[in-house]
């Protein structure tokens, strides 16, 4: 029933496509952002307990303007924001009301400073304050320090930072608070009393009244025991299949670890030997787990070499769980391309609706949930719908300013006429703690469109049998004088 609400709220508010992301909004080439905030307090979180860094500022904003005000500013390095990902805006005091629009615009590419725009559902009035929540996420954080390390030795890693958050206005209070994946951290930047430190996680400030633009370089060395677990490239396929009750999912990874490389050549007995006495440091990648949706089954695990059968799939009616092991423990700057892929029924993903239709509510992202997080570089959705599906609408909870691309078109596969319609999302920079958010599609099949490949499959088949027939009708020999 759940679903079915769902088909009904996108039959009313979407478009029969969502629009591919908007072109970023062209602003003067000597644009700054108008004065008309100040943050109030600003509290600055800074997240490095996974392999890719998560900031949170919640800020309360204060329009010190004589007009309304909807256009918060939010400022970014060139290389800060190649890196951005997941960035999304909600009341704090009312994170119900759902996200804000936001968006990277652009003036002059060769400034080094860019921005974001947060638009304010409702205008901000004279002297009013806001409590905004804004979270995002940076990809390609770390540098490893030393940049090698032998096979059993700890992993450090740097993150920089400024100790004063980014910020287009003048910031009247606020603090900055660094979390790291340990409490070992041989190093971090000192500033006059600051930070204060209390095991993982280091405090800087209060601090008072900051300019617009204030900044403060920074940086912090802590150890992490874990893989710096990088997907360039996620490619994955959902094929819809309404005749034989099924839902195909297929995904490729171009998988790398980035942190520290080995300064010594790969010893087999000694991994061996840590593995069964629990020596060493070792933040090799040796394992993924793969939560699937309750019902799955026949999964199959493939790399460049062919299949690989150290795997095992775990299946009840509470949970469906896939769990991988590479043909090698995989390093710093070791790669690893593999493709999974396994089945549902149909009833699990796919339901009608009351008007006739169907409607397609699977993961945006499925793939391995581990401790120390993984990150998204790029991730190509494709949706093969059934052949002559149309009226095709589809709505993700995926962060806006992460797609790059939409698109519906058509392509043919095995026995098809016309072609299945497909559905295509290209994201950027996505890290796994979206793996709840969800991808509905809602279409309509018409009965010709559903009968046409049990027609073709069956003119098909009296095809064949016709033509051996007449085949076999045919005399062939040699005649007799």
């Amino acid at each position: 029933m759940k679903l079915l609400s769902v088909a009904v709220a996108l039959s009313g508010l979407l478009s029969p496509v969502i629009a591919a992301k908007p072109q970023s909004t062209k602003l003067p080439a000597d644009f700054k952002p108008p004065q008309v905030f100040k943050n109030a307090n600003l509290v600055h979180i800074i997240s490095l307990e996974k392999n890719y860094a998560k900031e949170q500022i919640n800020v309360a904003i204060e329009n010190v303007s004589k007009q309304p005000q909807d256009e918060y500013f939010l400022p970014f390095t060139t290389s800060q924001i190649s890196r951005v990902g997941g960035f999304e805006v909600k009341d704090r005091k009312d994170e119900s009301a759902g996200s804000f629009t936001a968006e990277v615009v652009e003036f002059d590419p060769k400034s080094d400073i860019q921005y974001y725009r947060i638009r304010l559902p409702t205008p901000l009035k004279a002297g009013a304050q806001q409590t905004l929540g804004i979270t995002f996420y940076y990809l390609d954080a770390y540098r490893p320090l030393p940049e090698a390390i032998e096979q059993d030795e700890a992993q450090y890693l740097v993150h920089d930072f400024s100790v004063f958050a980014p910020s287009a206005y003048k910031t009247s209070k606020q603090k900055t608070e660094v979390k790291s994946a340990s409490a070992t951290v041989p190093d971090y930047t000192k500033l006059d009393k600051f930070p204060q430190k209390q095991g993982s996680k280091l405090t800087y400030g209060p601090f008072d009244e900051k300019p617009a633009g204030a900044v403060s370089p920074a940086q912090i060395r802590f150890e992490f025991s874990k893989p710096v677990t990088h997907v360039t490239e996620l490619d994955r396929e959902i094929e819809v299949s309404h005749w034989g009750g099924n839902v195909a999912f297929e995904e490729y990874y171009n998988l790398e670890h980035r942190g520290a490389n080995l300064s010594t050549p790969f010893n087999r007995a000694k991994w061996t030997q840590s593995q069964y006495f629990n020596r060493g440091a070792s933040a090799a990648l040796k394992e993924l787990r793969v939560p699937l949706q309750v019902g799955s089954v026949d999964p199959y695990f493939t790399d460049v070499i062919g299949n690989v059968s150290t795997s095992r799939f775990r299946s009840s009616k509470r949970e469906a769980l896939l769990e991988l092991k590479p043909r090698y423990p995989i390093f710093g700057g070791w790669k690893y391309p593999f493709t999974i892929g396994w089945n549902t029924n149909a009833e699990n993903v796919l339901r009608r609706t009351a008007a006739g239709g169907h409607v397609l509510k699977v993961p945006f992202i499925e793939g391995p949930k581990q401790a120390e997080g993984i990150e998204y570089g790029r991730v190509n959705m494709r949706v093969l719908l059934p052949e002559g599906a149309e009226n095709v609408k589809f709505y993700t909870d995926i962060p806006e300013t992460a797609i790059t691309e939409t698109s519906v078109g058509l392509v043919k596969t095995y026995l098809d006429t016309v072609g299945r319609t497909s559905v295509t999302i290209k994201t950027v920079n996505l890290v796994d703690e979206f793996r709840d958010r969800s991808l509905v599609i809602s279409y309509d099949t018409t009965t010709l469109s559903s009968l046409r490949k049990p027609i073709v499959i069956f003119a098909s088949m009296v095809s064949l049998y016709f033509t051996a027939w007449a085949i076999g009708k045919i005399q062939v020999g040699f005649a007799q004088n």
